[in-house]
Parts: structure tokens; sequence; C-alpha cells
């Protein structure tokens, strides 16, 4: 493998990352550190780079290079998944001097990818990749909060819980960035989307686990849970194979519009009794058909 530079994070709100709120979101504090990975090359050994460079120990980053090349646990992980690559902050002073003391000169793995050579990488859910990390004493930045279709109000009460690797009593982090590991953008891209604190309040809390939050479910999400359901799928799925002697990859946009168009003409009276006249977003109710069909039909993607 050579060098892979780490995607660009969108700003929330902005058109890359629209409705990434939209389903389960991790929420990860953002430090303020320095952007590092780590690799294997083809002869099995360890290659690192900056964010826009691959490094050596006579044109390194801050040191990362020479720290992570003495760290046998990184080694020890990517001899055991040689395709995998460590995105990782570097944490060395920048703009932001709160950190503990024993946090400096650390990385902290905050994405791992699956890098088969393939023009776009393919990154790992955390709930995946943090055990794999756990097995070999790997530090990785811990989500604040995972959120099933969250608000922007939410996101922003948030901010305040950015206590990673922050002095007790001294403010908060950076701000936070969202991760919706279903996520495509309308482009096909999966990226994540970011939220910075313009300044850092004073704050004495302490370091608390992820708590999964409680949020009213969306009048989409009802009615695909009653009447999108696996056998509406799957009756769709063997119409398609059976008019075409089989089934290929190629009839995946046959099946997504054909269930989101016989939801609509087959049971459009039935929700509209069912919730009230209630008020729905089209493009809102098709994301969340796509996805129970991703989930019912996951042999399929």
């Amino acid at each position: 493998m050579e060098f892979r530079k780490y995607q660009h994070i969108e700003r929330f709100g902005t058109d890359e990352v629209q409705g990434i709120e939209e389903g389960l979101t991790y929420v990860f504090p953002k430090i303020d550190g320095t952007n590092s990975s780590v690799w294997l090359d083809g002869n099995g050994e360890l290659k690192a780079g900056s964010r826009n460079r691959e490094l050596t120990l006579d044109a390194d980053n801050a040191g990362f290079y020479a720290w992570v090349s003495q760290q046998e646990n990184i080694k020890a992980y990517l001899n055991k998944y040689p395709k995998h690559r460590l995105y990782m902050e570097w944490l060395v002073p920048h703009s932001l001097k709160t950190y503990r003391d024993d946090a400096w000169r650390k990385a902290y793995v905050f994405d791992v990818c699956l890098d088969e050579g393939e023009e776009e990488l393919g990154y790992l859910p955390y709930d995946y990749y943090k055990q794999q990390l756990d097995e070999f004493n790997i530090a990785y930045i811990l989500p604040i909060a995972i959120i099933k279709n969250a608000t922007y109000e939410m996101y922003l009460k948030l901010l305040d819980c950015n206590l990673f690797l922050i002095k007790d009593g001294c403010g908060y982090g950076e701000g936070i960035v969202i991760k919706n590991y279903d996520y495509r953008n309308k482009y096909g891209r999966q990226t994540w989307a970011k939220i910075v604190r313009n300044e850092f309040k004073e704050a004495h809390n302490k370091e608390m686990g992820a708590p999964i939050l409680e949020t009213k479910v969306m009048v989409e999400e009802q009615i695909v849970d009653k009447y999108c359901t696996t056998a509406f799928i799957e009756k769709e799925y063997e119409k398609i194979r059976t008019e075409n002697g089989g089934w290929t990859s190629k009839y995946i946009p046959m099946l997504l519009g054909r269930v989101f168009y016989n939801l609509i003409t087959e049971e459009s009276w039935n929700f509209v009794k069912e919730f009230n006249l209630p008020t729905v977003n089209f493009k809102t109710l098709n994301t969340v058909v796509i996805r129970k069909i991703k989930q019912v039909m996951v042999n399929l993607f």
C-alpha cells in the first residue's frame, strides 16, 4: 500500500453532508493534534504519513514517525490486519493547550480503513474496529454519544460534552465529528461532518461513556417500520428475479425504485389514516426505505 491522504471533513449543514443526521450517528470529540496515518507497504514494512505526505526519519512530522516506529503493538496489529490503514491524531501542541499532561506526544486512532487498492477507502464502523484495537491495546478516540435521527440543536449541546483528554476545569475540546457509517452523500461518497467551537468555556466534568440518546421517531420511519416489511421487500425482489431469469447487481436500482413506488401506491391511504394526516417528507421517506432495503437484503450490498 502507498500513502493515502485522509478525506476532508465537511462542515455540518453543507451540501456535501446533507442528510447525514438521518439514521444512527456516532458523535466523536474533535481533538487539536496533527493528522497522521500508519500502514504496511507491499513488503510488510511499517510506513507512516502526515496529512499530505509520506514520512521518513529524516523528514518526520513533529516526531510521529520516530514514535510510531517504536510501537510494537501497532506493528503487531498491522501484521494481523495488513490491509488496514490507521488514521490517527498525533497530539502535539497547536492552538489548544489544555490537554492533560499525560496525553501529549501520543497518537489516538480516529478511523480505520480497509484499503484494497481501490479508489475509495472503506471506513470500518467504530463498533467493529474498537474490538480489534482493544486486542492490541491501541489508543483510540471514544464517541461522546450515539444518536438516532439527530437534530442540529442536539449536536450543539454535545459540544459541551467534549472533555476527551481535557484537564479538569479547563474547558472543552475543539468540536465534534459526526459519522454515519451507512451514509453516502448525493455524490456517492462516504464522508463525515464536523461542528467546531468558536471559543472554549470553563467546565469541570468527568469523562463519561457514550450514551444512546432517546429521540422522537420520525413519521417517515414509523411508516417504513409498519408498511415496508421484510416480506414486502422480498416480494419485489422475487418479482424482479423471476422477470429477468435471475439476479445481478445491476437490478439494485430497480429494486430500490419499485419498493418505494409500491409503498406509495399501495399503502399511502393506509398510513394517512394510521398516522392522522401526517406531514411526510418524501425525500426522507425514500432515504429510510433504502436504508430498510439494505438492512433486509444485506447479501445484495
